[in-house]
């Protein structure tokens, strides 16, 4: 006989086996539905947490004009600088190249008989954010008493140009401009700086087009092997770009088969001649060896370093000889495809540095300009130009970006 059972936490008392077991089962659906219950809540909250979330991460990004570079709250999306689209802007350009002593007058466009003039009207917007509009008072304040270093090829000394250009509108007294020797700009020369008297401070662009040493050409070479670059020694004039605040490079433009082993260049390493190595893989050597040159050498500390893209030409045809210049930018659609292994490269090498250095990635920005370029509008029309940008133009855009980082 079963004797009575007491349950102390359902106060109920049982006489039976199958009164101990239905009760048993109420005390089971009750906490059944005690979980249900919590369970339902638990969703629901959970619910009102996640709308309330994304609610708050769909909302549209308002751009105003004290819109600014600093906006990175991801809220708002990502402030990439470099993505983005041109825009119509009737404020510009930023300056006239005519009235400019700076400006090569193979850059010139308009002097040089360009007639439409829609080129100039394009200003870089990016899709997350703003670039400040460029303010020559405040710009000629930060840059006080400092030096601004451009070290590469003609596309360096491009910007290098534009930058003196845009400043230059801030400066009541045009001969406190000078430059600092008494140079002309020419394709050539190794050295300009320009002095802003007024600010005491000084904008230099030095030739450097591979950024390495040129070498000799060893004994019993092939005849081919007319000179060459040493790929793990940085150019022997690296030592006067070091003392500076602003430091800013390019390379890209002259490595290419027809600009090195037609004219007979080829690569050293170690002393070594590398008959077999392909240019990309120069690159890579040569940016490894520049990289180096950075972590050992420039005080990050006090000098700002940026490293400029490859700059995106518009060569086409067969042999990439033909120079077509739109008189529009290109469109999103037809250039979805753009890609530079050198930029790739630098990139890579960038990101793997030991200390601070800014990659300005330009190469898609450029890539929608097919109509910015110089084309046939320089002194010598002969010989069309799809490498060089029109100033005022696409440089400008380059500096603007790089005066946002002051």
């Amino acid at each position: 006989m079963i004797s009575r059972i007491y349950s102390g936490s359902s106060g109920c008392f049982r006489s039976s086996y199958v009164n101990w077991v239905h009760c048993k089962r109420f005390r089971l659906r009750s906490i059944n539905r005690l979980n249900v219950i919590s369970s339902c809540l638990f969703i629901v909250l959970a619910i009102i947490c996640g709308y309330v979330y994304l609610y708050e991460a769909v909302q549209p990004v308002i751009l105003t004009e004290n819109t600014t570079i600093d906006s990175e709250d991801d809220s708002k999306g990502v402030c990439d600088l470099y993505d983005g689209t041109w825009v119509l802007d009737e404020s510009y350009p930023l300056y006239n190249a005519s009235q400019c002593p700076f400006a090569e007058r193979s850059f010139d466009c308009l002097a040089n008989g360009r007639r439409d003039k829609g080129y100039l009207k394009w200003r870089w917007k990016p899709k997350n954010c703003d670039i400040s509009r460029f303010d020559v008072g405040d710009t000629l304040e930060k840059l006080r008493g400092k030096r601004v270093v451009f070290v590469g090829d003609s596309l360096s000394r491009t910007q290098w140009e534009s930058m003196i250009c845009l400043l230059m509108n801030g400066v009541d007294d045009k001969t406190s401009v000078y430059e600092i020797n008494g140079n002309k700009i020419s394709k050539k020369i190794r050295y300009l700086g320009v002095r802003f008297r007024s600010y005491n401070f000084t904008v230099e662009f030095y030739r450097s087009v591979f950024l390495v040493q040129l070498g000799s050409v060893p004994k019993r070479a092939p005849k081919r092997v007319r000179s060459t670059l040493k790929l793990d020694e940085l150019d022997v004039v690296s030592s006067k770009w070091i003392d500076s605040d602003i430091l800013v490079f390019n390379t890209g433009h002259w490595w290419n088969r027809a600009k090195l082993f037609e004219m007979g260049c080829y690569f050293k390493v170690g002393g070594r001649l590398k008959l077999g190595m392909s240019t990309m893989s120069a690159y890579t050597t040569a940016l490894t060896t520049w990289a180096s040159w950075v972590e050992n050498m420039v005080d990050t500390d006090r000098t700002r370093v940026f490293f400029r893209t490859f700059e995106g030409s518009h060569w086409s045809g067969q042999n990439g000889h033909t120079c077509k210049v739109t008189q529009n930018p290109m469109s999103i659609s037809s250039t979805r495809d753009y890609r530079s292994r050198f930029s790739d490269i630098i990139r890579s090498v960038v990101n793997n540095m030991s200390v601070p250095v800014i990659t300005m990635y330009v190469t898609p920005m450029g890539s929608f300009r097919s109509d910015a370029h110089v084309g046939t509008w320089s002194d010598n029309p002969t010989v069309p130009d799809c490498s060089h940008w029109c100033l005022p133009g696409v440089p400008d855009a380059w500096n603007q970006i790089l005066f946002s980082y002051l």
